[in-house]
């Protein structure tokens, strides 16, 4: 395995999980204390700018790796899943939206498995529906870690809602799509 800049900062990405996680279920800890959502979100925020940088750099310095690309994207569930996970549990986000995300997030891994294994993969590539959905859930989960007025007068909670909604809609737009792509590639 050849480590790079670009799988370093998919690698610190990861590392960043367990630490706003961890600050969300220790707010008295020094890191964090009265501003633990705050701490929180930008720690999420700060590894989903990595996420942008670690591709185009690798894209850039002509860095990609097989190791890379399984990663970055393991990675990124793990980051959404994580929060939705910690949303739920301090009652910020409703379960059955985490359910929805978070099982397309796997059915459609699968479906990008077997289609590679089939040969298709191509078939089931990221689409520019996909990355929206991923903007909208990189809006929504900071703003419901933070889950305050920002400023006294931004409704944090209320516009992260709001995403994640927008999220969840998209989400299943998107798994219908894949699947109906398998369905054309007559793998289904």
């Amino acid at each position: 395995m050849q480590l790079n800049i670009p799988t370093l900062l998919t690698l610190f990405r990861l590392a960043l999980i367990p630490m706003f996680v961890g600050v969300m279920y220790f707010p008295d800890h020094w890191l964090a204390g009265p501003t633990a959502g705050l701490t929180a979100a930008g720690i999420f925020v700060g590894a989903a700018i990595t996420d942008a940088f670690d591709g185009y750099l690798a894209r850039k310095w002509n860095q990609t790796t097989a190791f890379g690309a399984f990663l970055d994207p393991v990675v990124d569930k793990l980051m959404v899943m994580a929060a939705l996970i910690v949303l739920v549990d301090l009652q910020r986000a409703p379960s059955v939206l985490a359910l929805v995300i978070i099982g397309r997030e796997i059915a459609i891994s699968a479906l990008r498995e077997w289609m590679a294994q089939l040969g298709q993969s191509a078939s089931v590539a990221v689409s520019t529906l996909g990355k929206i959905k991923t903007t909208a859930q990189m809006i929504a989960l900071p703003f419901l870690l933070y889950d305050k007025r920002l400023f006294g007068f931004i409704p944090c909670h209320g516009i992260g809602l709001t995403a994640l909604w927008v999220a969840a809609a998209l989400t299943l737009v998107s798994m219908t799509y894949y699947l109906r792509v398998a369905l054309k590639a007559r793998v289904l």
